[in-house]
Order: structure tokens, then sequence, then C-alpha cells
């Protein structure tokens, strides 16, 4: 009987260790289990003492090229001493592995692993920590070349929309909403001159779920699969948005929110229109997310509901009406 075809696969943990021994130098004790499945997939490798992450990149999301743009950009910031995930080499030197998966290409990068734990209720310490840690990414690569997405708003805000009217109706109030929303914001974006604001290398996804924590405090970032160019500030709104969903205590939210601007401009100040911008920037971060759901229907569809859709235009709503 012909083997059925398949749009997305979840690949075998067992054959996945046995790659990763024909691959890498470790050590024969090493075993690969399953984390999770999502946008990419994710496996961990141990032998109890030590570990490591594969992410294995869903077919046709990402390229071999900007893949390996991004294992560029980790390498620059380990070389800079700051705490992330970095790739590890494979025995004969390469970064990145091919899969011939059942739907067709796939990549492979193993990662080191990040110690500690996630966090999702944030301490005032942690909040100097994250911001020190994104200035000081941001300082450190703003004339670092990167060849990967460049997040204007036609990426953040046209494009996602139009990813989202393909399983949302635009009579919908939501979207309707969003609509207007997208036209706002473009022009919010002119009135503050967004194009003066400092641009460079941004991750677009630094949140709880994607450092963790260890026991002296310290902060390991990874999952920089959305790195590219953007303004500094769409990190700093996306940070400060899902910091204000988190914190129900809205004066811990505004105390915090202080304490980790404060450490960003400790090290990289920020514009008064920048500041202005961090309304505008955080919505438009989270329309850019909708589109990414929509795009990748395959992984998202337990999401995209009406109901789903209310929830998440709530969401942006009640951002702007608090911070502006």
């Amino acid at each position: 009987m012909k083997v059925f075809p398949v749009t997305d696969s979840t690949l075998s943990a067992d054959a996945l260790n046995t790659l990763v021994h024909e691959k890498y130098n470790f050590g024969a004790d090493f075993s690969c289990s399953l984390f999770r499945t999502g946008i990419n997939d994710t496996y961990f490798l141990t032998n109890g003492s030590d570990k490591y992450v594969a992410r294995i990149y869903s077919y046709n999301w990402r390229t071999k090229a900007a893949i390996l743009e991004e294992i560029k950009l980790l390498n620059q910031l380990k070389n800079k001493g700051l705490s992330v995930s970095y790739p590890i080499q494979g025995s004969k030197g390469s970064y990145l592995q091919s899969l011939n998966a059942p739907e067709g290409l796939r990549f492979m990068v193993v990662f080191s692993f990040a110690e500690g734990k996630k966090v999702r209720f944030l301490t005032n310490k942690m909040c100097t920590t994250i911001g020190t840690f994104m200035a000081k990414m941001h300082k450190n690569t703003r004339a670092f070349g990167l060849e990967r997405v460049n997040y204007t708003e036609a990426i953040i805000l046209e494009k996602p929309f139009s990813f989202a009217t393909q399983y949302f109706s635009e009579s919908l109030d939501e979207m309707v909403y969003l609509k207007g929303l997208v036209k706002e914001l473009n022009t919010s974006f002119l009135d503050l001159d967004a194009a003066s604001w400092q641009k460079g290398i941004v991750h677009m996804d630094i949140w709880y779920d994607n450092f963790n924590v260890d026991s002296k405090g310290e902060i390991t970032v990874f999952d920089f699969d959305f790195c590219g160019t953007g303004w500094f500030v769409l990190d700093v709104a996306y940070f400060c948005s899902q910091l204000f969903h988190i914190e129900t205590d809205k004066k811990q939210y505004d105390e915090k929110r202080t304490i980790f601007l404060e450490a960003y401009q400790s090290v990289m100040p920020l514009s008064k229109q920048e500041i202005q911008g961090i309304p505008s920037a955080g919505a438009a971060a989270w329309i850019f997310y909708l589109g990414v759901q929509s795009q990748r229907f395959d992984w998202s569809n337990i999401f995209l509901s009406e109901n789903y859709l209310k929830m998440f235009v709530g969401r942006i709503k009640s951002w702007l009406d608090y911070t502006k």
C-alpha cells in the first residue's frame, strides 16, 4: 500500500537519538525525548547530568540560509558574553543537520541547555536583569548585519492582518477593529517619526517562556527563531505588554515596568518618541503574532476560533486603554 503523504510529522525520538550519536561527540549514554511540538519541535538530549536541546525546524518554515544567520547571531552574542542558549557544533564542524522527513527536507540544530526554570511572575530584580540583558543585546548588535526579515510596518501590521483574513471574516467586529487599528498604528508611527528610532537586531519574543532563571537569579535567553532587524522598541514594548497581561495587580505592573525600563536605559537610552511609541509597538507585536498563528494554522488551529479572536483583541484593547 502506498504511504499517504503528510504536511507535518513528529519525528521519532529514537531515530533522532541515533542521528545525534552519528553527528555529535556525545557519549553513548545520551538519550533523546520529545519535549514539545509547536512552530518548531523541541527534543531534549541528556545522559542524566549533561543536557542539550535539539530544535527540529518545521518543513518550509525557515530556509537554510535564515537558520545559518540565526546561528551566526547567537555565536556573536555568546562571544560578547551574553547569556544565551548557543548552537553546538557537530563532530565535523557543522551546526546544521538535514533530515529527510516524510513531508520533505527539515533542519536540526542542537543548542546548549538554559539552566534554571521558567518564572512567570518576575521579581523586581529579574526585571532589572532582563532590561539590562535586552539593552546589551541591542547595543552589541547595532552594526551587526543579519540577512533575515526586516520588521517593517508591512511585516508587523499589513501582512499579519491579511493572514488572519484567511480564517476570520472581515465583517467580524474584531476584524473591523483590527483593520482600523492597523491604519491607526501606521499613522502613530509616522507621527512619532519612527523612521528615526534606533534599529538593529531584535529577538521579537522575549517573555518569561523564552528565558530560564537559575538559583542565583541569572537568566539565559533562548528561542531566537524570530530574530531579525527592526526597531529596538519592538522588543521593549513586547516585553512590557506581556508583563502587563501577567501582572493583574497594575500597581505591581507599573513598578516592574519602570524598573525594567530604567535598567534598559542605563545601557541604551530611549528617545522621548521611542518611549511614547511603546503602546503602539506593543499592539503591533500582538498583531504580528496573530499573523504567525494564522500563517502556521497547522500548529495553532486549536486557538483560531472566534472566541479566541475576541479574547486576543480584548487583550490588545486593554493594553492600549491602559497605556494611552
